[in-house]
């Protein structure tokens, strides 16, 4: 006897339900795996090697000042430092400065960061009295947006001194200061680099070679990074989910077959046949009947 509804495996119902769910899966994990951006910002970041008389030691000093990554802030506006071996191991001021703030910020669909230093003196050991370098205000500022083109930006306002001399800064290319008998500072004013995705910018880099000959110290070699902001903007959101793909006309286990399908093993016309065939039946038992009326 033939069945009125068409019944789909348990094993082929489980197999459509995984198809299903991979179907829809993309569009589902895209906002759990989206890339949410990063920014980061520093005031001061110095990379110097203090060498001392006998020239036997090295000591590095690496220190930074309001070094933050979103979502942070800092205003910190004095850093000190002390290094063994160096006037006695007495702490000794690296920066000091009336503002010295760095932020950075990571919102939906934007990465940002921003430093601003102003009235700062930098310091270095064997130099107590006299300033590497002093700025007037400097800032650097970072933009990411998803989707759209990156932005760094880093200016000097107001005058620079370096070794106790004014100078005169352009964005053309470095600018060198030598002192006799203290040493010499090569500046590099404004550094902005982008890509697709990311920013970057530095107010000044200063590389720095002094032998002040003073407090124990022969020579002081590397460099320092004033102002420096850089992010990398967030994937960008897709705008539509992805369809899942519909099983091929697939009914639900007891459910009602739908019109194509087979309800008694043969098409959707196998009504209309049957009761056709009965008609002729019918038509065929009325003639037998007649003839047999005929013979008698």
């Amino acid at each position: 006897m033939n069945a009125n509804n068409f019944r789909l495996p348990a094993r082929r119902l489980a197999t459509v339900a995984a198809a299903t769910a991979l179907a829809a899966g993309p569009a589902s994990l895209a906002h759990a795996t989206e890339d949410q951006g990063r920014a980061s910002a520093v005031v001061l970041r110095t990379g110097l090697n203090v060498s001392l008389l006998n020239k036997s030691v090295n000591v590095p000093l690496e220190v930074a000042l309001n070094e933050v990554q979103a979502p942070q802030s800092a205003e910190q506006t004095a850093l000190t430092a002390k290094l063994d071996g160096v006037d006695g191991g007495k702490p000794f001021t690296v920066l000091g400065a009336e503002v010295a703030e760095a932020k950075a910020t990571v919102t939906e669909g934007r990465a940002e960061a921003s430093t601003t230093l102003a009235h700062a003196k930098l310091h270095v050991p064997g130099l107590p009295l006299l300033s590497l370098i002093e700025v007037e205000q400097v800032t650097s500022k970072a933009t990411c947006v998803a989707g759209e083109k990156p932005v760094a930006t880093a200016n000097l306002l107001g005058s620079v001194t370096a070794l106790g001399k004014k100078v005169t800064l352009t964005p053309s290319g470095p600018v060198e200061v030598k002192v006799p008998a203290v040493g010499e500072v090569t500046l590099a004013l404004s550094q902005t680099e982008t890509t697709t995705r990311t920013a970057a910018a530095t107010a000044l880099e200063l590389k720095v070679s002094v032998n002040p000959l003073d407090l124990n110290v022969a020579e002081v070699e590397g460099t320092v990074t004033l102002a420096k902001a850089t992010c990398e903007a967030p994937e960008e959101q897709a705008t539509t989910p992805a369809s899942p793909t519909p099983a091929s006309n697939v009914k639900p286990q007891g459910a009602q077959a739908e019109e194509g399908l087979a309800e008694t093993g043969g098409s959707s016309t196998t009504p209309y046949l049957a009761g056709g065939a009965l008609a002729l039946l019918a038509a065929g038992a009325g003639a037998v009947a007649l003839a047999r009326r005929g013979k008698s």
